[in-house]
């Protein structure tokens, strides 16, 4: 069934809405997805503060092309949804991961980060960045290591003269 003309300036508004404030955008193709797993992948973005809409890929590309925004835009292939947030790695963060769970039945297809389109293999590499609480705990450990030889040397020396 067709959309009305009043239901698309609708789904219109809000997706203009969307580009203008959210920080990061990812494009994904959903296709081969049943209603299972587009319900689990809904489920899972929501619980981490990511938000999905589908829509229309014209709209999207007027939305998008309206606000103007640098660079080239990535090809949208296939059923098109937009994962959105206010933290910047955490949607295209959640949607590779939940990529990798169902067998690359949807996959990214690029982006806009920090107000910039990029690549699929650009989103990608913004995807597997860590997270904060990763990324800490990768520094103490850097800090640590080092504490730890010295420990360990100064450890050896005094059973040595035991």
């Amino acid at each position: 069934m067709p959309i009305s003309k009043n239901k698309k300036q609708e789904i219109f508004k809000d997706l203009a809405d969307i580009v203008k404030e959210a920080k990061s955008l990812v494009f994904v193709n959903f296709h081969g997805v049943n209603v299972t797993d587009a319900t689990a992948l809904r489920r899972s973005l929501k619980d981490s503060g990511v938000n999905y809409i589908v829509a229309k890929k014209s709209l999207v590309k007027k939305a998008v092309t309206d606000h103007k925004i640098p660079g080239e835009m990535p090809s949208l292939d296939g059923e098109l949804g937009l994962a959105y947030g206010d933290d910047l790695i955490a949607p295209a963060r959640e949607v590779y991961d939940f990529q990798k769970k169902l067998d690359n039945k949807i996959a990214i297809l690029g982006g806009v980060f920090e107000g910039v389109f990029k690549s699929k293999e650009e989103m990608l590499s913004i995807a597997t960045i860590p997270s904060i609480q990763v990324l800490r705990g990768q520094f103490v450990n850097l800090i640590n290591s080092p504490l730890q030889g010295l420990v360990i040397a100064l450890n050896a020396i005094a059973e040595k003269k035991q």
